[in-house]
């Protein structure tokens, strides 16, 4: 038992397993079917609710929920706070990417040479499989940096200011500086694939608009 919970917990063997299995699923989703693909108002309602959960999500994550929490909480109040959330949501956010793709792929299938189908297959695969990358790859190790730099923070009497960080006496310290930078360096990247994955779901968006015509 010991040993099996290192390996799931403990290891990215998981994590590499699971995104074997996406890429598998994904590229079975887009094999052709010579059957032609029809889709029930039930999974149309499926698709629609998850791409909007979806779109809803990030919006909220990223241009509301963060900003509102950074200037409004002390800085480890938001850290403990964004420990919980992110894993959190882009576990959601992946689980809804791949709902929404699955769907477009299954009934798309046949179409899925045209130019604008490829573009949006594309588009959504490479969200979902950010999404997916962020949660199992960059998450962890962030949290686990997040929850070392608190810790240090707290020993030395800092970080409880609202806003921008005043590092005081940790400016002269190299083992703290490298964490923050690990840390900064981390979480740069988590925004710039959460930005990502946001231009393809609004790309996605942007091509429903055109298929919407009971407005």
């Amino acid at each position: 038992n010991i040993f099996c919970y290192r390996i799931l917990f403990r290891t990215t063997q998981p994590a590499h397993l699971i995104t074997a299995f996406s890429v598998i699923c994904i590229l079975y989703l887009t094999f052709p079917n010579k059957g032609k693909s029809t889709i029930s108002p039930v999974w149309t309602l499926v698709y629609l609710g998850s791409f909007s959960a979806h779109l809803g999500a990030q919006i909220w994550m990223t241009f509301v929920s963060g900003l509102a929490l950074y200037f409004s909480l002390p800085r480890h109040t938001f850290g403990s706070v964004q420990q919980v959330l992110f894993p959190k949501y882009f576990l959601m956010n992946a689980t809804l990417s791949l709902i929404t793709l699955a769907i477009f792929l299954r009934t798309k299938n046949a179409e899925l040479r045209t130019i604008e189908n490829t573009v949006q297959a594309s588009g959504m695969s490479i969200c979902f499989l950010l999404e997916l990358v962020v949660r199992l790859y960059l998450t962890p190790p962030l949290l686990e940096l997040m929850t070392e730099k608190i810790a240090i923070e707290k020993s030395a009497g800092v970080g409880t200011e609202v806003g921008k960080l005043n590092l005081g006496k940790l400016k002269d310290c190299p083992h703290y500086l490298r964490i923050h930078k690990s840390f900064r360096k981390i979480h740069m990247s988590i925004a710039i694939l959460n930005i990502i994955a946001m231009a393809c779901t609004s790309s996605h968006l942007y091509y429903l608009s055109h298929k919407l015509c009971a407005i």
